[in-house]
């Protein structure tokens, strides 16, 4: 189950904050906790048993390094923790990869290929486990206590607001909100409107848009379409997947911060105006926040970070985040691929692209940063590797310049997704997001706008989804 889905709107969001509203205040995180399951549940039953056994294993583990003295067997602990994180991640979203590039191999080599049934991939593992290695690394390093008991835990790990696509939690942001919080009216207001915000940004603009990038680049599309593309629609097409992708996932993480707001919760802000950005490396401080919070704290630093003793090995450890990064959106070639592409990026920045950018001014070296990141996200678009070599042709090759395959819609749309993209930033309008986004309270006056305009807007976003059989959401695999 997905927010932006008739049955999570009109059945499941209504039941909860219904039930929510009426439990007393000791008992809203068993009523949080109960909903979550059946959230999860929903769309991933098998999978449940999973998750909380998994949970339960992961809190002892903790729970006993908390209580050692010794570092070596705090260590210990440490490191069990985190091998069976992985080992999950490895087994469930992994094994299928590595097992198809093996047999591929074998194949190639004309041996018999290895016999192998496939693993089903349980929904947002990369989120929850992500979670779990936080939770586990910073009571190692004490930046925050262990929970206070399981259920606590289980909260933390499947609360269904930022279960499926994040913002990634750190446990230290939300305890003392897990222990004890208070959702005041403003709260549930500000709450609601955020949640409106997310859900038009993703139900209009990015499904609207990706009737474009589906009719250039859908999974259905038989090869000979990727063969005759235009220099024209290959742009076109990776235009509409850049914009897609921004809208579909800045417009869940609204959501779940919203969800989260109203129950009382500050989640941690994922996205702020990414392709606004003049370099890659600035890319990354804007576009999936908490993920390249994770990578910097997890990985980058305990790799050595930039106190590393040559420049080379500096690159080298920026180069391998990046590849992981990569990997963690996919088991497949292209996100690892998409990873060393922006890792390659990232370090012609720290050798002297941010520089020269930085020369040519801040219009050119947005619109080239822009132009960096969409091509990047071609790989996301196209899975298949052939189909994506062909997309690169047309691309660059500047080859029929005709225009044969565009939808209506998608004009008007990708006009809108450009304002609010890039123009939001100016200075008079950056004034109106500040007060959609980072408002903490409103008048009285205030709040009766924006409630009818929120409630306008979320009937139309209902009626949109009920009417229409296509709703794509692209982190919902990861």
């Amino acid at each position: 189950m997905v927010f932006s889905t008739g049955t999570f709107l009109t059945l499941f969001l209504p039941l909860f904050l219904l039930f929510y509203e009426l439990t007393p205040k000791k008992f809203k995180n068993y009523t949080l906790l109960f909903f979550s399951i059946i959230f999860y549940a929903w769309g991933a039953p098998k999978f449940i048993s999973v998750l909380i056994a998994f949970s339960l294993i992961n809190y002892f583990i903790v729970n006993l390094l908390s209580k050692q003295d010794n570092i070596k067997r705090k260590k210990l602990f440490l490191v069990i923790s985190i091998i069976l994180n992985l080992l999950l991640l490895v087994v469930f979203k992994y094994a299928n990869f590595f097992v198809q590039s093996l047999n591929d191999l074998l194949t190639a080599l004309g041996m018999t290929a290895i016999y192998w049934k496939q693993i089903a991939l349980p929904i947002g593992i990369s989120f929850f486990i992500f979670q779990s290695i936080t939770y586990s690394v910073d009571v190692f390093r004490g930046e925050c206590a262990k929970a206070r008991n399981y259920a606590n835990y289980l909260l933390y790990i499947i609360s269904f607001p930022q279960l499926i696509a994040g913002p990634i939690v750190r446990y230290k942001t939300i305890a003392s909100e897990i222990e004890d919080r208070t959702a005041t009216y403003d709260d549930k207001l500000s709450g609601f409107y955020r949640f409106v915000i997310g859900l038009a940004k993703k139900a209009i603009i990015a499904n609207l848009i990706a009737t474009q990038a589906s009719l250039l680049f859908g999974d259905t599309i038989g090869i000979w379409v990727f063969e005759d593309l235009s220099t024209p629609e290959a742009w076109l097409g990776v235009i509409a997947f850049t914009f897609q992708i921004y809208f579909d996932f800045s417009g869940y993480s609204d959501m779940a911060i919203g969800l989260g707001r109203m129950m009382g919760f500050h989640y941690p802000e994922n996205f702020n105006n990414p392709y606004i950005s003049k370099n890659v490396s600035e890319f990354w401080k804007r576009w999936h926040i908490t993920l390249g919070d994770f990578m910097m704290n997890y990985l980058y630093i305990p790799l050595g970070g930039n106190r590393t003793k040559t420049k080379a090995r500096h690159y080298l450890n920026l180069w391998i985040v990046f590849l992981l990064s990569g990997l963690w959106h996919g088991a497949a070639w292209n996100f690892i691929f998409w990873g060393a592409y922006h890792g390659f990026f990232i370090v012609l920045d720290k050798i002297g692209l941010k520089k020269l950018l930085n020369r040519l001014g801040s219009i050119p070296s947005v619109i080239i940063t822009f132009l960096i990141v969409s091509v990047g996200w071609s790989l996301f678009a196209v899975n298949d590797m052939n189909r994506w070599f062909y997309v690169i042709r047309s691309l660059f090759t500047f080859r029929d310049m005709d225009l044969y395959m565009i939808e209506p819609i998608f004009i008007p749309m990708v006009f809108i997704a450009i304002f609010f993209s890039f123009f939001f930033t100016i200075k008079p309008l950056n004034k109106v997001q500040q007060f959609f986004f980072e408002k903490e309270s409103y008048t009285s006056r205030q709040h009766i706008f924006m409630f009818l305009l929120m409630f306008l807007l979320f009937m139309i976003c209902i009626s949109y989804i009920l009417a229409s059989g296509f709703n794509p959401f692209i982190y919902f695999r990861f």
